[in-house]
């Protein structure tokens, strides 16, 4: 099983690059990806999460009918109508705040085997893609918070670690 790095874990910063190679490799990384997360527990991953800096996605959300994988995931359009969720990491276990996104994003995306797809995704899948997709830019969660925020939740997560 892969490992999941923990926040402030260089990889957490890092952009990925995009996948080119479609084969079973893909299939069982997005397969280690899944185990992954579901051990965590947790609704998405990156191969970032675990130190590998490809454009890979999982989400298991009902929302989405369960397990979808997402390959070099990029957000096309976004609506101006945010709702605010709060969110956590699988990298930063325990820690969790309130953030406002767009409610409605079109995405494109390869499919495992290289198919290109576009999908509309609203609500909490639409806010769960954005976070991924911000951590395939290397921009982790806690940056979309105000300072305060940020800072507050950074001095937790501190004192959760020693």
């Amino acid at each position: 099983m892969l490992s999941i790095r923990r926040y402030p874990d260089p990889a957490l910063k890092s952009r990925c690059s995009e996948v080119t190679v479609f084969d079973a490799d893909l299939k069982a990384l997005a397969d280690n990806l899944h185990a992954a997360m579901t051990a965590a527990p947790g609704v998405g991953i990156t191969a970032a999460h675990c130190g590998i800096l490809q454009r890979v996605v999982v989400l298991d959300l009902p929302e989405l009918g369960g397990r979808r994988d997402y390959v070099n995931p990029e957000l096309l359009a976004a609506s101006d109508d945010t709702m605010e969720h709060t969110e956590g990491s699988v990298s930063m276990p325990g820690m969790t705040e309130t953030i406002a996104r767009p409610r409605l994003i079109e995405i494109r995306y390869r499919t495992l085997d290289g198919q290109k797809r576009f999908e509309t995704l609203e609500d909490f899948a639409a806010i769960c893609m954005q976070h991924e997709i911000d951590q395939l830019d290397g921009l982790f969660w806690i940056h979309r918070l105000s300072r305060l925020k940020r800072e507050r939740l950074l001095k937790k997560w501190e004192k959760q670690a020693r």
